[in-house]
């Protein structure tokens, strides 16, 4: 097991500069308005506490909002709900395939492992209330030329990481400079645009030990960050996070000097696993705005949760036919409800408390890209039996290994990117409003 303190990139080469990007609060104050609507303050008493001393009460009332018809004359983008659409069919096909990018995990690369069916690649994510544009590398690039972005959490996150590497690769070839051998921390650099991508392996995001074959439970430290992502922050200008999964795992719970109980382990105080979820995100995100926030006049970071993605068992996770949907739900065949629900409702919170937070300072910027909805409607696009490659090439067995979890590459999980893409997009627009 690594340290825990330490970090994977520690003097390896950063050789990008840092951009001032003007954030005024003027600008951020509506955005952060329209999220109110989700009740940020429904937190529990322990995170009041947490809170409480460090709240910053502003007397002044916030500007009103910016109208429709001022947002136009001023070419400022108007936000979208982008969890609220459904799947259409479409002719387009992915921008790359199986063979045409090197870092797609051999677990999530359906082509090539023989999948037979094609339809899962040939579906749009349509929001309601905008226009999803196409995936386009070179403005990708543009975007975030001279900067660094950077995915931290489980393997959702390397998922997510490696379907954006593929997409940008089309219009430009990344070079590997830094790899710890395992594939958990790595680091990329595109040297048209000097622009790097990297990924740190942190399924907690805050400092913990993973289960062991002798001890089949994590230890959560919920007030500590993990410094092998964190120690870095300074030179990451956006910070995508996806983490949960790991949260379901039996675990013990320690917060400073108290062990705050545990979850699906023996003789422990049984505490589930939301409440901690929402520590530890609370842990991180106040780790961002002490570091970041303490020079108002630094260079901006966006932060940016990637909600949690469901998994689509059917049964047991080696049966035959366990993820075996080959189109997607329609929006009234499926509702987001049970855990998918408390995750996604918990990582909203903490997102908007955050952005709360940060009000004060003109250079933190924190967003969720909310993907729940419409990961929940698209059984037919995990790895499924083929997590392996040809698995059926002796004959059809009643028990075969399936991954209803993770996502194939190409597939949905390029739609992350897509809203990704946009909601940096956004922000640009903003700019000097």
């Amino acid at each position: 097991m690594r340290s825990s303190n330490t970090n994977p990139f520690k003097d390896q080469p950063y050789s990008f500069a840092k951009k001032f990007v003007p954030y005024t609060l003027c600008a951020f104050l509506p955005v952060a308005l329209i999220y109110l609507y989700f009740d940020p303050f429904s937190l529990s008493p322990t995170d009041q506490l947490y809170w409480n001393n460090r709240v910053v009460v502003h007397s002044s009332p916030p500007p009103p909002p910016i109208s429709l018809e001022e947002r136009k004359k001023t070419g400022v983008r108007t936000s979208c709900d982008y969890s609220n659409g459904k799947w259409d069919p479409t002719n387009l096909g992915p921008l790359y395939n199986g063979t045409t990018c090197g870092t797609i995990k051999h677990g999530q690369n359906c082509m090539v492992f023989g999948r037979p069916d094609k339809d899962y690649l040939y579906w749009k994510w349509t929001p309601k209330e905008c226009k999803l544009p196409r995936f386009d590398p070179k403005t990708f690039l543009q975007l975030l030329e001279n900067k660094h972005i950077a995915f931290v959490g489980d393997s959702l996150a390397r998922n997510q990481l490696e379907s954006l590497l593929c997409l940008v690769a089309t219009a430009s070839s990344p070079n590997l400079f830094y790899t710890d051998g395992e594939g958990k921390f790595r680091k990329w650099n595109f040297p048209s645009h000097n622009m790097n991508i990297s990924i740190y392996w942190s399924p907690f995001l805050v400092r913990g030990i993973e289960k062991t074959l002798e001890n089949n439970f994590n230890t959560l430290y919920l007030d500590s960050v993990d410094e092998r992502w964190a120690s870095d922050m300074d030179h990451i200008d956006i910070l995508v996070l996806s983490v949960g999964h790991w949260y379901l795992h039996p675990a013990y719970y320690h917060y400073g000097d108290s062990v705050l109980g545990c979850h699906y382990c023996q003789n422990c105080t049984e505490i589930g696993f939301y409440d901690v979820f929402g520590k530890a995100l609370n842990t991180t995100f106040q780790t961002v705005i002490e570091r970041r926030g303490s020079d108002p006049g630094g260079s901006e970071i966006s932060v940016v949760l990637t909600t949690f993605s469901p998994a689509h068992f059917e049964g047991e996770w080696d049966q035959f036919g366990a993820c075996s949907k080959i189109k997607p739900y329609d929006e009234t065949e499926k509702k987001l409800e049970g855990m998918d629900l408390e995750m996604r409702k918990v990582e909203l919170e903490r997102v908007n408390f955050a952005k709360l937070k940060a009000e004060k300072f003109g250079n933190i910027r924190f967003e969720a890209l909310d993907v729940t909805k419409l990961a929940l409607l698209r059984p037919d696009g995990h790895p499924g039996p083929y997590m392996n490659p040809f698995p059926f090439a002796n004959g059809i067995a009643d028990r075969v290994p399936n991954d209803c979890v993770h996502w194939c590459l190409p597939g949905a999980i390029d739609t992350w990117n897509e809203i990704l893409l946009d909601v940096i997009k956004r922000w640009e627009s903003r700019v000097g409003r």
